[in-house]
């Protein structure tokens, strides 16, 4: 857990991605790739919404294996080509009302990737945390390494 001016209601991974910061950026702003690795393994992901500016909506349908679905959404809050993404974040029905913050920065051929999840409470943050968060993003971001080992192989 990290501690910053949000207190104890951060939820945060880091990943050092051995791709360009082009093609991570690309991996998380277009359709085709975010269909390809969004959601933990075992999933299928449809871009439902994708209006990729500040203000504008996302929506995703992601299908379970035994045809249950889980759908995600939110509205961008900010976007700085190759340095960030800022949203509000709904994943229900597991988890809702936060902010996520998607942070890239280069390194030569690589790219060093934070990701932070901001919770309304600590209470909540603890709960996130409790139910599998790092578990369950860090498959996400596992499927996003394969993708970006596809697109440069």
């Amino acid at each position: 857990m990290t501690t910053n001016a949000t207190g104890n209601r951060v939820l945060s991974l880091e990943r050092t991605f051995s791709a360009p910061i082009k093609l991570v950026w690309e991996a998380w702003t277009q359709p085709e790739h975010i269909a390809q690795w969004w959601g933990p393994k075992g999933m299928e992901t449809e871009v439902l919404q994708h209006d990729f500016k500040a203000g504008g909506t996302w929506k995703y349908s992601m299908k379970m294996p035994d045809g249950s679905e889980f759908i995600a959404d939110g509205v961008y809050k900010e976007i700085v080509e190759f340095e960030k993404i800022i949203s509000s974040a709904n994943f229900k029905p597991m988890t809702e009302g936060v902010e996520i913050q998607a942070l890239f920065k280069a390194m030569g051929d690589q790219t060093h990737f934070v990701f932070n999840v901001v919770h309304p409470t600590e209470e909540y943050c603890k709960q996130q945390e409790e139910m599998g968060f790092y578990n369950g993003w860090g498959s996400v971001f596992d499927r996003l390494q394969e993708h970006l080992q596809k697109e440069t192989a």
